[in-house]
């Protein structure tokens, strides 16, 4: 692996790891916001109660504890580069009572697993963190099990995500950020129509499909969601930290703003929007 990507992939282990406890704080409020992702790549992935399912990047947990539950007689391994994140993953399952559910920290290029042990292999918005997205497909293609399904969940565009270009455009309009590289790890990186399928196809899948999937994340207040945002998104913590006290200021002033006009029946009501793409190895 070419050593930029070294770095990147260092770079975000320490990221999630310094996120953990921002994740594990909001961890039910995010579980429920992300279901109907996690809902749909289940549906699309036809599990069995045997199957052995493998969820990349799973952070702490989901789909992969949904999953477990659904194979009974299987089991599900869920990895991450952040050993914290599977930390909570972990006391996630065994809150749940689930025996079947276990951890691996790995990188999703480079797998260590053997080829085709997996029945089905799940990744939740993970591959707009990847390095190599196209590695990382080969590497689920090459876990899966002939006729096994891998799924993925990616974000749709900025236009239809406004749980997060409230706070994020908003900090765009006050603070100088600088374009990032084409290609480099970012939240719509994996956006572009066709993008994800040609990866799909490359890598070996067949029968690929795509299904756009949305949800509303729900917040008690405005304030509530601009605590939300600055404990898990580290492009606002970054952003955010390019301006001085008063610009900070301003900005939270005006993102709650924004986020009053997005309150229906007293709460704030924010649309995201995902593609779920499914194919057959």
């Amino acid at each position: 692996m070419p050593a930029n990507f070294d770095e990147i992939r260092d770079q975000q282990r320490d990221t999630w790891d310094r996120f953990s406890t921002g994740w594990q704080k909001w961890d039910e409020l995010v579980l429920g916001w992300l279901a109907p992702f996690g809902d749909a790549m289940l549906r699309l992935s036809n599990l069995r109660e045997d199957m052995h399912v493998l969820d990349v990047a799973a952070g702490t947990g989901e789909p992969g504890l949904t999953a477990a539950a659904l194979v009974p007689l299987g089991d599900v391994t869920v990895t991450d580069l952040s050993e914290r994140m599977l930390a909570v993953a972990a006391e996630n399952a065994a809150r749940r009572g689930l025996t079947n559910f276990k951890t691996k920290v790995c990188d999703a290029g480079a797998l260590p697993f053997l080829n085709a042990g997996f029945d089905s292999v799940l990744c939740r918005f993970g591959f707009m963190f990847f390095p190599d997205i196209a590695l990382a497909a080969r590497e689920f293609a090459r876990v899966a099990k002939p006729g096994a399904r891998v799924c993925a969940a990616v974000w749709s565009g900025p236009d239809k995500n406004p749980w997060a270009t409230t706070i994020m455009s908003t900090i765009a309009r006050h603070v100088e950020i600088p374009a990032p590289p084409a290609g480099s790890p970012g939240l719509f990186r994996c956006a572009p129509s066709g993008l994800m399928r040609t990866a799909f196809e490359e890598a070996g899948l067949t029968d690929i499909s795509e299904e756009e999937v949305s949800s509303i994340m729900t917040h008690q207040s405005p304030e509530r969601y601009w605590d939300f945002m600055t404990d898990i998104a580290a492009p606002v913590v970054a952003g955010l930290a390019k301006a001085d006290t008063a610009t900070q200021a301003q900005i939270r002033n005006e993102v709650l703003s924004l986020a009053r006009q997005s309150i229906h029946d007293g709460k704030v009501r924010l649309s995201s929007t995902a593609t779920v793409i499914v194919g057959t190895r």
